[in-house]
C-alpha cells in the first residue's frame, strides 16, 4: 500500500487495512516534521514501523464527518 498525503498519526483503519504480510509506505508526522516510514505487517499480524527518510507530502485531509 503506497499512501501519497501525510498524516499527523498514522490511522489505525489504514493499519487494519493492511493484509498479513503486507507493507505500507506512508509519510506521516507535521508538516515541518514529516518522515517516510515503512509500516509491515507479519504473517501474525504483528507491526513494526521504520522511519525511512525525511519528506514533505500535502496533509492527509479528515475524511470522517462530524
Amino acid at each position: 500500500m503506497i499512501v501519497t498525503a501525510a498524516p499527523d498519526l498514522i490511522p489505525p483503519p489504514l493499519i487494519h487495512q493492511l493484509k498479513n504480510g503486507g507493507k505500507m509506505v506512508i509519510p506521516a508526522g507535521l508538516p515541518d516534521a514529516q518522515q517516510l516510514v515503512l509500516v509491515d505487517k507479519d504473517s501474525n499480524g504483528r507491526v513494526t514501523m521504520r522511519e525511512v527518510l525525511q519528506v514533505r507530502f500535502s496533509q492527509l485531509e479528515d475524511t470522517e464527518p462530524d
